[in-house]
């Protein structure tokens, strides 16, 4: 697309209250059955009618057809129980009841390649579809079969890739895979972790993303984040791996955070979708809060590469908090696109 600082969600947003219960990850449905199906579709024409309406660019689905950003895509693949379940340690930060890995994974069918196709149907505007990356989709299971982290990761990779190939050919303009787990496990990260994100990229025509933020706003990140000291520089590590890397897109978290803005010029040459909006607080930025961070921003990176974007997904948030965020968000970059186009003018 054309648009100069083009604005977009990272991943969720807030489900209707009957679709299922506000404010919750892993909420359970409040629907079944056709009506299930029906209701899903309702609440993306909703995702996109707010998304549209509030200006942002490139739409999503807001994750309004699927419970949770990792499992839902793992509860279609075979070789995973969700029966047999264990206690782990996620992002090794907190303890969590997950399904078994018994075998090998296989992708039967294709998991979101519907609900894109409606989405593409239902908007002429660029549209972005998450996946949850290999890594992440490995920290959120319990391996009974492969017993290695790397070999698991690869298979994922391979399933991935067939799944976005799909979403591809149904219109999705730009793919994007979410690695929170990238901002914990550095060494896998620089191991296997990016050769593995790149396996599920492999040969796509559309624009490739990476997401690796500090993850939703609930407590056990926001007691993490709390550790973290006066700078997170984790994408310190990061970075420099994925500017050299075939993904076209890196998304950060920055509003809020304590992330070193200057880090964003490791990327010097990548596409950077920059979070500036915090997801870890219900307080509503101004349009000028969203303007100074994407200032800041661009120091660091070409107007023409930089996206904007929310922190991470909105789920947790009242629906007319993240509501009124994307109007923020989109205000904001009004601010500085005028700001460009009068600097343009100036120096013609």
């Amino acid at each position: 697309m054309n648009t100069l600082l083009p604005t977009t969600v990272v991943g969720s947003l807030p489900k209707p209250s009957w679709l299922a219960q506000p404010e919750t990850l892993w909420s359970p449905w409040k629907l079944d059955g056709d009506g299930l199906l029906e209701g899903k579709q309702d609440a993306l024409r909703i995702a996109i009618h707010e998304q549209t309406r509030r200006g942002i660019d490139i739409v999503s689905d807001g994750e309004q057809t699927r419970q949770h950003f990792v499992t839902t895509f793992i509860e279609h693949l075979s070789g995973v129980d969700f029966e047999q379940r264990k206690t782990v340690r996620i992002r090794d930060r907190y303890d969590a009841s997950v399904p078994t890995v018994v075998g090998p994974v296989r992708r039967e069918r294709p998991v979101f390649v519907e609900d894109a196709k409606f989405l593409r149907a239902t908007t002429d505007r660029p549209i972005k579809w998450t996946l949850p990356g290999p890594m992440t989709m490995v920290d959120t299971l319990f391996d009974d079969h492969y017993k290695s982290r790397e070999k698991l990761a690869w298979e994922f990779a391979a399933i991935l890739n067939q799944e976005a190939k799909e979403l591809e050919a149904v219109g999705v303009d730009i793919i994007q895979f979410d690695e929170p787990a990238f901002n914990v496990f550095l060494d896998e990260v620089k191991d296997w972790g990016v050769a593995a994100l790149e396996r599920a990229a492999e040969g796509l025509r559309a624009e490739t993303a990476v997401h690796i933020c500090y993850g939703y706003g609930i407590k056990a990140n926001t007691d993490w984040k709390a550790t973290l000291g006066s700078q997170w520089r984790q994408y310190e590590e990061t970075f420099p791996l994925l500017q050299s890397s075939s993904i076209d897109i890196i998304s950060l978290e920055s509003q809020n955070s304590h992330v070193p803005m200057d880090l964003i010029e490791l990327l010097r040459g990548k596409k950077v979708m920059l979070g500036a909006i915090d997801v870890a607080s219900e307080t509503i930025e101004t349009p000028e809060d969203v303007a100074n961070t994407l200032r800041k921003a661009l120091q660091f990176v070409d107007a023409d590469k930089l996206i904007a974007s929310s922190n991470c997904g909105m789920a947790p948030f009242p629906r007319d908090v993240a509501l009124a965020k994307l109007s923020a968000l989109s205000a904001g970059t009004t601010i500085i696109r005028e700001e460009l186009a009068r600097s343009a003018t100036t120096v013609s």
